[in-house]
């Protein structure tokens, strides 16, 4: 029988395992994390790791949704919704994401690594991402969809796989150009496409 914790010790541990995965799960990654990497620190065993989490996919879930606010709020409501026009808002939207992926750990290792969200939607229910109200690729849609009439194309879905393509550039860095081109590369990419998206404003 796994043992009791106080509501304070359970907080405190809980605190513990996602900042162990936070820093695991960014530096070796999901599959070579084992369940001792993750409780070293905690004081509890590894079979007292699931009095936590289902799993350390769980735990990596959790981290997702935890940083999902703080993306959206930058890439979507500080970005793409601040400017002035939809151009702009594409131009600013994808500019912002690019910044999120080179900064922001967790969610730059999903980008080069997809085979790690694809380990964490198999052991979980997909739709605790997609109805995360916080979910900035649902926030994109809805953008998508009300600017409709701005855009030269309807479809959605493809619209979202040109912006993805995009944010694939930095996969490609180091094959594409020197240090000093490669920002100037990506800041023209990004104004062709915005454009390219968009009816003449």
């Amino acid at each position: 029988m796994p043992p009791a914790f106080s509501a304070a010790e359970k907080s405190r541990i809980t605190r513990l395992l996602l900042d162990n995965g936070h820093r695991l799960f960014t530096t070796q990654g999901l599959r070579k994390t084992s369940l001792e990497d993750l409780v070293a620190g905690t004081g509890i065993a590894k079979s007292t790791f699931y009095v936590f989490f289902d799993s350390k996919e769980a735990l990596y879930l959790e981290l997702m949704l935890i940083q999902m606010a703080e993306v959206k709020s930058r890439v979507i409501d500080g970005a793409l919704g601040k400017e002035p026009g939809t151009r702009a808002g594409l131009r600013a939207f994808l500019h912002a994401t690019l910044a999120e992926l080179d900064g922001n750990p967790l969610y730059g290792r999903l980008m080069t690594h997809p085979e790690e969200m694809e380990a964490v939607a198999r052991k979980l229910d997909p739709a605790r991402v997609t109805s995360a109200p916080d979910n900035p690729v649902t926030a994109l849609a809805a953008f998508l969809a009300e600017h409709s009439d701005d855009l030269v194309d309807d479809d959605p879905a493809l619209i979202v796989g040109i912006l993805q393509t995009v944010l694939m550039m930095p996969l490609h860095r180091d094959r594409l150009a020197g240090p000093d081109l490669y920002p100037k590369i990506l800041d023209r990419l990004i104004d062709i496409i915005a454009a390219g998206l968009t009816v003449s404003e």
